[in-house]
C-alpha cells in the first residue's frame, strides 16, 4: 500500500466508528466499493466521501477490493482511500487522547507508531511491556529508597533486557517507534524515556519527562508526598535526574546548569521541571518530523506537522 498523502485535509472525521455489522450497511458499503472505477471525477468524489464516512471499518473491504483490482487507476484510488481513512482515524484518536487520556503515555506512543506501521499488532507489544513491568514489580518494594528503585529499574532495562539509548548522531527513523524499540532494544532518548516513564509510573514511582535543550531526560520527584500532575511540581521536589541514553545514570541540577552554561543558552525553568505527557508527545512528533526529513520523506513529515494540530 502507498504512504499517507501529504495533501490530505486533516480535520476531525465525520464518522465515529460506524458499524458495518448490519447486513444492509455492509451491502451498501460493498456497493459503493464496487463503483470505485467510476469514470466521472465528480461522481467518484461523492462515492469516495461516502466510503470514507464508514471510517476504519471500511478498510478490510477496501483491502479485499485492492487484491482484485485490475486497473492501476483503481489500485491508486483504493490505496488513497485507505490512507485517508487511516490518517483521519489517527488524527481523531490522537485528539481524543490529548483531551481525555493523556495520562496514558504508551497509548499515544502506540498511535504514533501506527503512523508508520498501520497494521501494528498492539497486543503483542503490550504483552512485552507487561512482562517487563512484572519483572520489575517482583524486585520492587516500598521500603527501597529512590536510588535503590532506580537501581532495580536500570538493572531490568539495561542489564536484563539490554536496552540502549542512541545518541543523536546515530539515530535513524526506526528509533522513534515502539515496536522497533522493543524488538531491537535500541531507540532514541525520548522513545526509551516514554517506555521507562510508563512502566515506572504504573508501579507508583514518580518519574516524569524533562524537556532539556537538545536532550530528553527524566526526573525522579519527591516520593514522600502524594503524586501530582507533572505541571504541579516545584523544583525543590526534584530528587535527581536520570539519563536513559546513558543506562539510567543519575545526575543533579548543578550538572544541568553546567550544561546550559556550556551551551551558552538562557536558563529556563523547563530545563529542570517535569513536562506534561502532551508536551512529551509533541516533542516526539517534532523529532519524528526531523527524522523523516533526514531520510527525504517530506510527504510524511508534512503529515506529521498537520497531526500536531490534534494536540491543540
Amino acid at each position: 500500500m502507498s504512504g499517507f498523502r501529504a495533501d490530505h485535509d486533516l480535520s476531525l472525521p465525520a464518522y465515529c466508528n460506524v458499524s458495518v455489522e448490519n447486513p444492509e450497511k455492509n451491502k451498501e458499503l460493498n456497493a459503493l466499493i464496487n463503483q470505485i472505477d467510476e469514470p466521472s471525477e465528480e461522481m467518484y468524489s461523492s462515492i469516495r466521501d461516502k466510503i470514507s464516512s464508514y471510517g476504519k471499518v471500511a478498510i478490510p473491504l477496501l483491502e479485499e477490493a485492492w487484491l482484485h483490482a485490475s486497473k492501476n487507476e483503481d489500485v491508486e484510488r483504493i490505496e488513497t482511500l485507505i490512507d485517508d481513512i487511516r490518517l483521519s482515524d489517527l488524527y481523531f484518536e490522537l485528539n481524543n487522547w490529548s483531551q481525555f487520556y493523556s495520562n496514558d503515555l504508551v497509548k499515544a506512543f502506540v498511535l504514533l507508531t501506527k503512523f508508520q506501521y498501520p497494521d501494528l499488532d498492539e497486543e503483542k507489544y503490550f504483552e512485552k511491556i507487561n512482562k517487563m513491568r512484572q519483572n520489575i514489580w517482583l524486585e520492587i518494594n516500598q521500603d527501597l529508597t529512590a536510588l535503590e528503585k532506580i537501581k532495580v529499574l536500570n538493572h531490568i532495562f539495561f542489564d536484563i533486557y539490554q536496552f540502549r539509548g542512541q545518541l543523536p548522531q546515530h539515530i535513524n527513523l526506526n528509533a522513534y517507534f515502539l515496536n522497533d524499540l522493543l524488538d531491537s532494544k535500541k531507540g532514541s532518548a525520548i522513545a526509551l524515556g516514554i517506555l521507562y516513564i510508563s512502566i515506572a509510573q504504573s508501579l507508583d514511582i514518580p518519574i516524569f519527562g524533562v524537556d532539556l535543550h537538545h536532550h530528553f531526560a527524566l526526573a525522579y520527584m519527591d516520593d514522600t508526598v502524594e503524586t501530582k500532575a507533572a505541571g504541579d511540581y516545584k523544583i525543590e521536589e526534584v530528587l535527581f535526574y536520570i539519563a536513559v541514553v546513558n543506562k539510567g545514570s543519575v545526575f543533579t541540577k548543578n550538572e544541568i546548569r553546567r550544561y546550559v552554561k556550556q551551551m551558552k543558552i538562557e536558563e529556563q525553568p523547563g530545563f529542570f521541571l517535569p513536562c506534561t505527557n502532551t508536551h512529551i508527545i509533541r516533542r516526539l512528533i517534532n523529532e519524528m518530523i526531523s527524522a523523516y526529513k533526514k531520510e527525504s520523506k517530506y510527504d510524511k513529515s508534512e503529515l506529521l506537522v498537520k497531526l500536531l494540530k490534534a494536540l491543540d
